[in-house]
C-alpha cells in the first residue's frame, strides 16, 4: 500500500527468496572382485557405482502482496513473510518461500506480474495479499474483483494452491464500498475454491501501539502476531 497521506502505503517492495533444503545423497561403490585365483581370464570388472539419487527440488510457496507482505519501514528479517519463510525452513522441510511483494502494488499491478512470478518460481502455493491499495484510491470493486481473479485463475492454471488474505477499508469510504470490498474476497474464494484468510490485520487491528506513525504498516514486533495468523490458513496447505 502507498500513500503521502494517512490512508495510503508506500515504500520499496523486496524479495525474500529461501534456500533449497539439502538432501544428502549416499553412493555405494560395492566392487566386485573374483574370490579365486584365474589363470587366462580377466578379473571381473568391478560393479559400477550406483548413481546417487537427484536431490528433490524445494516446493515453494509464492508471496503476491504489497507493502503488508514486504515489509514497509523494517528490516528484511523483520517482516511476516520472513518470519514465515523462517518457520517453513524449521518445521517444513522442502519447502521454501519466495517473496514477491511489491510495495504500493495493487491488483492491477499483480495480475500484470503474476504470469512472469508463475513461470520463474513454479510454487506449489500462492498467497495473494492484494486489494488494500486499490480501495484506499477508491478503484470500482467489480475492477478490483476481476484482478485478483486473473491472479486466481492463473495461479490455478500453474497447478498451484492459492490463499487469498483479505483487506477492510477505514469506515470513512463509505458501508456500500467497505461491504462490498471485504464481500469480494469471500465470493472469490468460494467461487474458485481458495482458501481464505478474510483479514491480514485482525489480531493488531485494535492496537494503534502496533503500528508506525502512520497508523498503517505494522511495527516490527507486530509482526510475529501476522505471522501466527497467517499460518493458521497456510499452515495447514504446505503437506
Amino acid at each position: 500500500m502507498k500513500s503521502r497521506s494517512r490512508q495510503r502505503y508506500a515504500g520499496s517492495g523486496r524479495r525474500v527468496q529461501w534456500p533449497r533444503a539439502l538432501t544428502a545423497a549416499l553412493l555405494a561403490l560395492g566392487l566386485a572382485a573374483s574370490g579365486l585365483p584365474t589363470t587366462g581370464m580377466a578379473q571381473p570388472a568391478p560393479r559400477a557405482a550406483a548413481a546417487a539419487p537427484a536431490a528433490k527440488a524445494a516446493r515453494s510457496v509464492l508471496v503476491m502482496g504489497d507493502s503488508l507482505s514486504a515489509g514497509y519501514g523494517l528490516a528484511a528479517s523483520q517482516g511476516w513473510v520472513a518470519l514465515t519463510a523462517e518457520r517453513v525452513a524449521r518445521s517444513r522441510p522442502g519447502w521454501k518461500v519466495v517473496n514477491a511483494s511489491v510495495s504500493g502494488e495493487t491488483t492491477a499491478g499483480g495480475a500484470a506480474r503474476i504470469g512472469g512470478e508463475l513461470q520463474r518460481n513454479r510454487p506449489s502455493v500462492v498467497v495473494i495479499e492484494l486489494g488494500a491499495n486499490d480501495g484506499l484510491r477508491g478503484l470500482q470493486l467489480a475492477q478490483s474483483r476481476a484482478n485478483l481473479e486473473r491472479m486466481i485463475l492463473a495461479a490455478k492454471a500453474a497447478k498451484a494452491q492459492v490463499l487469498l488474505i483479505g483487506m477492510r477499508m477505514p469506515p470513512n469510504l463509505g458501508k456500500e464500498y467497505t461491504a462490498g470490498f471485504e464481500r469480494n474476497y469471500r465470493e472469490l474464494s468460494r467461487q474458485h475454491g481458495t482458501a481464505l484468510l478474510p483479514f491480514l490485520l485482525e489480531p493488531i487491528a485494535l492496537d494503534r501501539n502496533a503500528f508506525q506513525a502512520d497508523n498503517l504498516h505494522p511495527i516490527a514486533s507486530a509482526q510475529p502476531k501476522l505471522r501466527d495468523h497467517v499460518w493458521t490458513a497456510l499452515g495447514p496447505m504446505l503437506k
